[in-house]
């Protein structure tokens, strides 16, 4: 039996590579609206962030979503974000 390729991924703000399911993705629509993609599978443009709260931190203080993503994030996405996240 083959063995199946795990698909990695890198955390914007830590920029530790990561299996894709160990990350969460937020996603800028082709019409600029920015959500937390829980499938993975949205269309646009994506940016990986670990579930450590310590990351989600950093990303908002240092605007890395902003950067990536080209676009304002609403609070409401660091708010989900900080909901699904771990303590560290």
């Amino acid at each position: 039996m083959k063995t199946r390729k795990i698909p990695m991924r890198k955390c914007v703000a830590c920029q530790e590579m990561k299996a894709k399911k160990e990350l969460t993705r937020i996603v800028r629509s082709p019409e600029g609206e920015v959500s937390v993609d829980s499938t993975g599978k949205k269309s646009g443009r994506g940016a990986y962030l670990c579930h450590e709260l310590v990351c989600i931190e950093q990303a908002k203080k240092k605007k890395i979503l902003e950067t990536h993503l080209k676009s304002k994030i609403p609070a409401d996405v660091y708010e989900q974000l900080e909901k699904g996240s771990h303590t560290s």
